[in-house]
């Protein structure tokens, strides 16, 4: 029998910044090496809106959630949510390392 194969997985750092708007959201942006490598290995089974599913790890706390495709930035953006800013001591502006895996 083999073993299951390794989901894609990367690690970088980012800054997070707030949606501008009335929502208190806030993104990272990926690298433009790590959204080329996701688009070419997900084309064709992407979610709603471009939604790609993957599970995330900041600091000590990890969590599954979507990254969405941003034509503005031209990359991907990650939802941050409060919990894990709150746990991590991040807000806007704070660099973030992030380990990012395809779900």
């Amino acid at each position: 029998m083999n073993p299951p194969s390794k989901s894609p997985a990367w690690e970088f750092t980012t800054p997070l910044w707030k949606w501008e708007g009335n929502a208190a959201w806030h993104f990272v942006t990926l690298p433009f090496d790590v959204t080329d490598e996701i688009d070419e290995i997900t084309t064709g089974r992407t979610n709603g809106f471009g939604s790609v599913r993957v599970k995330v790890t900041v600091g000590r706390s990890k969590w599954a959630t979507s990254v969405f495709p941003d034509k503005g930035r031209e990359s991907f953006i990650l939802p941050v949510k409060a919990a894990v800013r709150k746990a991590e001591g991040l807000v806007a502006g704070s660099d973030v390392r992030i380990h990012l895996e395809l779900e």
